[in-house]
């Protein structure tokens, strides 16, 4: 079982996969990586940025240091249902991911009310500090919502390293202070699985071997910053021209 840490740091690497090579990348892995229990699953994240998106402008502009706030969850949420606030930094190409765990009821009210809930664990209180000061300092507000249904992998003999394959990965840009549902528009449609590879370090030689083989190769894509080019860009220069 892969547990969900509240803080961690490590490279990540993309690449876009036609269905093909998905199935022949699968069978190639069946051998060093297991699924993880969860099996294909639905996330879904709510990005929040300022009035302007000034966070995805400045990522998009591939700087030593950014970072984004979301909130995850791990399915649909209904009001008792675990949700994640979470600040994603990446510095020097490195990912480091602070988050707290609450119910999606209490994370609504947070959002509304920041400096009004504290929590029990001082490392979880130190986290949401900073979530407050994030929000204070960039004054955030949500953006869009983008899901995507996932199968994760780790190896049998690390299991920090990991694999993840995305399918579907969709957005919706309204609607985001009501009940979430995972329904949205396509925003790669030309990409039928995004694969990341999460690793502490160096790739396994093995894993190595498999992509030489298979000639796949890294890309950039970034779903929030895809997301915001290719469609939030448009429209906010339709709202700003009425």
């Amino acid at each position: 079982m892969v547990k969900l840490k509240n803080s961690f740091q490590r490279k990540e690497k993309k690449y876009a996969l036609s269905y093909e090579m998905y199935h022949k990348l699968r069978e190639k892995l069946l051998v060093y990586m297991q699924e993880d229990e969860y099996g294909l699953h639905t996330i879904l994240s709510v990005y929040f940025d300022t009035q302007d998106y000034e966070m995805i402008r400045h990522s998009i502009a591939k700087p030593a240091y950014k970072e984004k706030f979301r909130i995850r969850s791990y399915g649909v949420p209904k009001e008792q249902s675990d949700v994640f606030l979470e600040i994603k930094k990446k510095v020097q190409g490195v990912v480091y991911k602070r988050r707290i765990s609450l119910s999606y009821q209490t994370a609504k009210y947070y959002l509304q009310h920041p400096h009004s809930l504290r929590l029990k664990s001082a490392k979880e209180q130190q986290i949401k500090q900073e979530i407050d000061w994030l929000f204070a300092r960039k004054r955030l507000e949500p953006k869009v919502m983008i899901a995507y249904d996932r199968r994760a992998l780790f190896a049998l003999e690390d299991q920090e390293f990991r694999i993840t394959f995305d399918f579907n990965i969709r957005f919706r840009q309204g609607h985001l202070n009501k009940d979430l549902t995972d329904v949205g528009e396509r925003v790669a449609p030309e990409i039928d699985v995004l694969m990341e590879v999460k690793a502490l370090g160096a790739y396994p030689l093995w894993f190595s071997e498999i992509l030489a083989e298979l000639e796949v190769y890294p890309c950039s894509f970034s779903k929030y910053a895809q997301t915001y080019q290719r469609y939030l860009y448009c429209r906010e220069d339709f709202y700003h021209v009425v």
